[in-house]
C-alpha cells in the first residue's frame, strides 16, 4: 500500500508543468529579492564607509576625485593607468562623528584615540600616532560627492530587481494556485466517478453524510494543501536554501552553524505529525459523522418533530460536537507548543550566537568585519527565521491534509465494479431464474430455490408479506447484487456474461418512493441522455397522465424542479418516475411497489398506461394491492424467500390457497383472528 504522501504527490505529477514553472519562477523571484541585503552591504562598506580609507593625489579631475587643499584626491582603489598620481597618499579616517585626513598610510584597523589633534591607534599592543587635521561639514562633503551615483544606481538596481520579482512572484502564485484547483478537481472527479462504480452493499453501511464530507470537506483540506501550502512551504525551502548560500558567501563558519535550524525543523514536524496526526483523524471522523447525523436529522425533521425528539436529537449531536471541540483544543494546544513563540526562542538563541561569535572575534583587531557585513548578516538571520515561521504555521494544515488525503484514498481504494458501456443488441425479455439463492449477509438467505420463467411481453406479479423476497428479485434482476446459488438469464444469456451496465440499459424500474433530482420536469425524465428527444419525454409524459398536472404549472414541462420533488406530491412525482422509466423504451419494465402510495384516481391512469404500453414489453410488478395484479399474465406468491404458489388470479382464487387468503382479506371477506 502506497502511503498517503506519495499518492498526493503523484496526483501532483499529473500537472506538473504547472508546477515546475511555478517553481522556477519561484526561485528567480527569490534570487532576485535575495540580492537586497547583498546591494545593502555594497552601499554600506563601498560607497558609505568606503570614504575612509586611503586616497592618492592625481593631477586629472573627474567625478571620483574631491578637493583638498589645492589637491586632487581619488580613492586608491579607484586609481586606473590612465590617472596620474603626483606620489602622495592620505589617509581618511573616521573618529566619532568627525573625519580626519592624515598623511601618508595608517592602518585601518585598531583602536583609535584622538587627543589635542594626535591620534593614536592600538592595534595588537601596537601603539601607532600621527598627526591630522579635522574636516569640517563642507571639507568633508566633497569626499562622499562620488558616491552619490553609485549609490543611486544601486538603489534603482534594487527597485528594477524587486520589480521583476514581484511579476515572477505573481506568476508563482497564479501558476502553483491554479495547478492546485487543476489536481483537486481531477480528483473530486475521480471521487464521485468512483462512488458510481461502488457496489449498492457498500452505501448499506455508510451514511450518506460521511461520503459527502469526504468528497467535499476531505478534498477542501488537500486543495488547501496544494494551493496555499505547497507554495507557502516550497516558497519557504527555497528562500532559506537561497539565503543560507548568501551566508555562506558571506561566512561559510557562521553559515554552517545556521544549518543547525535544519535537523530542528525536521524534528519539529516529526514530533507534530506523530500528535496532529491522532488528533486530526478524530477531527475528521467526528465532522464525517456530525454531517451524516445533520444530514439524517434534516431529513427526518417531520418526524422528529413529530415525535418531540428534539432534545434526543439535539443531545446526539452536541456528544459529537463535544468530541469534535476536545480534540480541536487539544490540537490548538500542540499548535500554540510549536507555533510562532518557539521559533521566536530559536531566533533569540541564534541571535545570542550571532553576538558571541562576532563579538568574540572583535578581540581580535585584526578579524574584524565590515559594518555592511555585519548588516547583511542581521538581515539574512532576520530572513531566515521568516520561512521557518511560515513553516511551522503550515504545519495543522499539513497533517490536516495528511489525514483528510488518507480518508480520501481509502475510500478510493474500495474495490469497484467492472464498467463496461458497449451496446448491445435489445433483447426481446425472457427472464429465468433457475433455482437461485441469496444473501445479503453470509448464509442468511432471503432467497432459498427460486426457479420461475417470464416469457418475453408477458406482465408477471410477485406478492407475498413483508420480507419474502419481492424487492430482492429485483435487486437480483437489475445485479444491484449477484446470488450465491443458481443461474438467471434473459433471452437465454447468463447476466454474468454481460456487465452490469449492458443489462440495465435495456431496463426501466419505478421504485416504490421515487427519487427527483435537482432540474426540471424534462431533465428528470431524459436524465440527459441525448437519445432521449423532448418529444419523446414530453410523449412518455402524457402516456401516463401526468401532462393533467404538468400543464397547470407556470413552466410546463420546464417546470424547476427541487431536491428531490419535494415540492410534488408523492403521486405526481410517482408518475414523473414513472414517465421516465417509459422514456427509455426498456425491454423489461419493473414497477417496484410502485402504485402502493398512489391514490385511486392516479393508480387508474397508471394501470390505463401500462395496457397500452406493456405490449411487447416484459413488466414486472411488485405489489400489495392484488386488485392492480389480476391482469398479469402469472402470479408469484412468496412467503420467507420460498416460492410457495405461482399462476394467474383465477388459478390462484381457485386454489383458495395463500394468494387467496390475501386477496379476500383486501377484499375485507375475511376477517383475521387476533
Amino acid at each position: 500500500m502506497k502511503s498517503t504522501e506519495r499518492r498526493l504527490f503523484q496526483y501532483a505529477l499529473k500537472y506538473k508543468k504547472g508546477i515546475i514553472l511555478g517553481l522556477v519562477c519561484l526561485m528567480i523571484a527569490v534570487a532576485l529579492e535575495l540580492a537586497g541585503p547583498l546591494i545593502a552591504k555594497r552601499v554600506i562598506d563601498n560607497h558609505i564607509l568606503g570614504v575612509e580609507g586611503y586616497w592618492e593625489a592625481v593631477e586629472t579631475a573627474d567625478d571620483t576625485t574631491a578637493p583638498y587643499n589645492e589637491q586632487l584626491l581619488k580613492r586608491s582603489d579607484r586609481v586606473e593607468n590612465e590617472d596620474t598620481p603626483t606620489g602622495a597618499t592620505y589617509t581618511l579616517l573616521q573618529i566619532g562623528i568627525s573625519y580626519y585626513v592624515f598623511e601618508g598610510e595608517l592602518p585601518l584597523t585598531g583602536e583609535r584615540e584622538m587627543n589635542n589633534g594626535e591620534l593614536t591607534i592600538t592595534l595588537n599592543n601596537d601603539i601607532v600616532r600621527a598627526e591630522g587635521e579635522q574636516l569640517s561639514v563642507q571639507e568633508a562633503y566633497p569626499f562622499f560627492e562620488p558616491e552619490k551615483t553609485p549609490i543611486i544606481g544601486l538603489l534603482v538596481l534594487y527597485m528594477v530587481l524587486l520589480i521583476i520579482a514581484g511579476v515572477f512572484q505573481f506568476y508563482q502564485t497564479f501558476l502553483l494556485q491554479k495547478s492546485a484547483n487543476q489536481i483537486v478537481k481531477r480528483m473530486r472527479t475521480d471521487l464521485f466517478a468512483h462512488t458510481e462504480r461502488l457496489p449498492i452493499n457498500y452505501y448499506i453501511d455508510q451514511p450518506a453524510g460521511t461520503i459527502v464530507a469526504r468528497i467535499t470537506n476531505d478534498t477542501e483540506a488537500i486543495r488547501d494543501l496544494y494551493e496555499r501550502v505547497l507554495s507557502i512551504v516550497v516558497a519557504s525551502l527555497v528562500y532559506m536554501a537561497g539565503i543560507f548560500v548568501a551566508l555562506f558567501i558571506l561566512d561559510p563558519q557562521l553559515a554552517a552553524l545556521c544549518l543547525l535550524v535544519i535537523p530542528l525543523l525536521y524534528g519539529w514536524m516529526r514530533c507534530y505529525k506523530y500528535f496532529g496526526g491522532k488528533y486530526n483523524q478524530v477531527i475528521r471522523k467526528t465532522i464525517s459523522q456530525i454531517n451524516g447525523n445533520i444530514n439524517e436529522a434534516i431529513q427526518g425533521m417531520p418526524i422528529i418533530q413529530a415525535f418531540n425528539r428534539e432534545k434526543a436529537m439535539k443531545a446526539d449531536f452536541e456528544e459529537l460536537n463535544h468530541r469534535n471541540y476536545t480534540f480541536q483544543k487539544k490540537l490548538i494546544r500542540l499548535s500554540a507548543l510549536t507555533s510562532y513563540n518557539l521559533v521566536t526562542v530559536f531566533r533569540n538563541i541564534t541571535f545570542v550566537g550571532f553576538i558571541w561569535y562576532f563579538g568574540a572575534s572583535s578581540f581580535d583587531m585584526a578579524s574584524m568585519i565590515s559594518i555592511g557585513v555585519l548588516y547583511a548578516f542581521v538581515d539574512y538571520i532576520n530572513r531566515l527565521f521568516e520561512p521557518v515561521t511560515d513553516i511551522v504555521n503550515q504545519l495543522p494544515l499539513i497533517e490536516q491534509a495528511r489525514v483528510a488525503g488518507s480518508r480520501v484514498f481509502e475510500l478510493l481504494d474500495q474495490p469497484a465494479e467492472e464498467t463496461d458501456n458497449r451496446a448491445i443488441d435489445k433483447y426481446r425479455g425472457t427472464i429465468s431464474f433457475d433455482h437461485v439463492s441469496f444473501a445479503y449477509q453470509k448464509d442468511d438467505y432471503i432467497l432459498k430455490d427460486i426457479s420461475f420463467h417470464v416469457g418475453a411481453g408477458q406482465t408477471a406479479a410477485f406478492v407475498g408479506h413483508t420480507g419474502s423476497g419481492k424487492s430482492s428479485i429485483m435487486n437480483l434482476l437489475f445485479r444491484f447484487y449477484d446470488p450465491q446459488k443458481g443461474r438467471i438469464t434473459i433471452d437465454g444469456m447468463d447476466t454474468f456474461s454481460l456487465s452490469r451496465q449492458q443489462i440495465r440499459s435495456h431496463m426501466g424500474i419505478v421504485l416504490q418512493d421515487p427519487f427527483l433530482f435537482s432540474g426540471t420536469i424534462l431533465s428528470n425524465v431524459t436524465m440527459q441522455d441525448e437519445k432521449i428527444t423532448r418529444e419523446t419525454a414530453i410523449a412518455a409524459l402524457k402516456a401516463v397522465g401526468a401532462d393533467r398536472f404538468i400543464e397547470k404549472l407556470p413552466n410546463g414541462y420546464d417546470e424547476e424542479v427541487t431536491e428531490n420533488g419535494s415540492t410534488y406530491s408523492l403521486g405526481e412525482r410517482q408518475l414523473i418516475s414513472f414517465a421516465r422509466a417509459l422514456a427509455f423504451d426498456p425491454s423489461i419494465l419493473i414497477l417496484d411497489e410502485a402504485t402502493a402510495n398512489i391514490d385511486t384516481e392516479t393508480e387508474l391512469l397508471i394501470q390505463h398506461a401500462l395496457e397500452v404500453l406493456k405490449q411487447g414489453r416484459t413488466t414486472l410488478v411488485i405489489a400489495h394491492r392484488l386488485s392492480t395484479i389480476q391482469q398479469a399474465d402469472q402470479i408469484i406468491v412468496l412467503d420467507k424467500g420460498r416460492l410457495i404458489e405461482q399462476g394467474n388470479h383465477d388459478t390462484l382464487i381457485a386454489e383458495r390457497g395463500t394468494y387467496y387468503q390475501m386477496y379476500q382479506m383486501q377484499q375485507g371477506s375475511l376477517k383475521v383472528s387476533v
